[in-house]
């Protein structure tokens, strides 16, 4: 579970997020949608330890990250943007790495690096070095080095990026068995086909503030119209004035 409790973070006179509140259960799929410069990243990096946020509270699967980062860092994956990865390793190098960072036995760790191998279709390019790796191969190599220790908390930026539509349909289906499994997942994404498709909830954010949440029945009753995601959403945020995110 996440709990955001009034979260902000300030930057001098500017309000990269202002006052938000949000809780997302555990076994569900969270979309979370918003312009360029809205603050999604701003809030994903505070809930992941990243950034400190200015005023407010984050509990992840039951942790203040504040009083208790350890713990919630250990319940958390976190898939960037763009995906790093130490390029004199392996593919392999890597998933042993990170089953050391988070202290899995040996014997589970062997076990889970061969599910995620095959999850994500590594076995052709794991033991290359990953300096050699294509932006695509990158990526599922890091969703399957996120996925090792099968986190309670699945946060994810943008995922789609340099993945042709195989590995996209692979993984949307990846996330829906995460949230199935009773994780939970929680998807910044500009894709809002993707949202559509595959999210339990939807929250959209503008200027810091946190302006619609729910399902996209009452993001449309919101907005007062029917129709797809993208309407919605482009309705909502040219309705949302900028002076509102930053008063």
């Amino acid at each position: 579970m996440i709990e955001l409790t009034s979260l902000s973070k300030q930057y001098g006179t500017h309000w990269a997020v202002r006052d938000l509140n949000l809780v997302v259960p555990s076994g569900q799929l969270f979309a979370f949608l918003g312009p360029n410069g809205a603050g999604k990243t701003t809030t994903i990096k505070m809930m992941c330890g990243l950034l400190f946020p200015s005023s407010g509270t984050i509990r992840i699967a039951g942790h203040d990250l504040a009083t208790e980062g350890q713990q919630a860092r250990q319940k958390i994956a976190y898939v960037p943007d763009q995906p790093f990865l130490y390029e004199k390793l392996t593919g392999r190098e890597v998933l042993r790495f990170v089953a050391d960072m988070y202290g899995m036995p040996a014997d589970h760790s062997r076990k889970r690096m061969d599910v995620v191998i095959d999850l994500f279709g590594l076995a052709p390019f794991v033991d290359n070095l990953t300096q050699n790796y294509s932006h695509g191969m990158r990526q599922r190599t890091v969703f399957a080095a996120a996925l090792l220790h099968e986190p309670d908390v699945l946060i994810v930026d943008e995922p789609t990026v340099g993945l042709d539509p195989h590995n996209i349909r692979r993984l949307k289906t990846i996330l829906r068995n995460e949230a199935s499994r009773g994780a939970t997942v929680f998807l910044s994404t500009h894709s809002l086909d993707i949202a559509q498709e595959i999210a339990d909830r939807i929250g959209v954010v503008s200027h810091g503030r946190l302006i619609g949440c729910g399902t996209l029945e009452s993001l449309r009753d919101q907005a007062e119209m029917q129709g797809p995601l993208e309407d919605v959403f482009l309705k909502l945020t040219e309705e949302m004035p900028e002076e509102a995110g930053v008063s």
